[in-house]
């Protein structure tokens, strides 16, 4: 095995340590609350040490939150799209992306969007972490439709609307036990917001 291969081989088995604790904090806060749970019974049930796991994490609620979209891959594809792709439109297709990751880990995300249901304390570090993704979208947008933060207010307002259409949509999608499609629950968000909200 060459080193390319070894290195590949240890960065696989970093990923799959770190999804197995993540599932385990997920599986264990669900069965027993938040307060029930703490790191070493995460890092015994996946059979490595307390320290293993910090070295992944820095508490096992950044554990339960894992990973979303980075604000740098979700920025990247925003500015890929072509420039005649008008903002909102833009947008869309940004959070359809993010959607359709969320959906490749179906059950995994249902169960996160259990847990964070089940334990407002979470709450205050989901806003801090949206807020970060969104400070980021917001300069991305800004610089794609060539106005300066702070002036219009355009893009902070089409960045928190586009969030919020988001959220709705996950909410749905928890709601209704993942089904149908959170891609197409994202794309009829979007399409009533694109429409002026019309009274129903």
């Amino acid at each position: 095995m060459d080193s390319a291969d070894e290195l590949g081989r240890r960065d696989r088995k970093k990923l799959e340590t770190r999804a197995a604790l993540e599932h385990a904090a997920l599986t264990l806060v669900a069965e027993r609350g938040l307060a029930g749970v703490t790191v070493e019974d995460i890092a015994e049930a996946v059979d490595v040490s307390s320290r293993t796991f910090f070295n992944y994490f820095p508490s096992k609620e950044d554990a339960l939150i894992g990973p979303g979209p980075a604000c740098a891959e979700l920025c990247e594809r925003l500015q890929a799209l072509p420039a005649d792709v008008p903002v909102l439109e833009a947008l869309r297709l940004m959070s359809r992306a993010a959607a359709e990751h969320v959906q490749e880990q179906r059950e995994q995300w249902l169960l996160r969007l259990k847990v964070f249901e089940q334990n407002p304390s979470l709450l205050p570090r989901l806003v801090t972490s949206g807020t970060e993704t969104e400070r980021a979208v917001t300069a991305a947008v800004a610089r794609r439709a060539g106005i300066e933060l702070g002036t219009s207010g355009y893009p902070e307002l089409v960045t928190a609307a586009a969030m919020a259409a988001s959220r709705v949509a996950m909410l749905r999608w928890s709601a209704a036990g993942g089904r149908p499609e959170l891609a197409e629950l994202v794309d009829e968000a979007f399409a009533q917001l694109a429409a002026g909200l019309p009274n129903p």
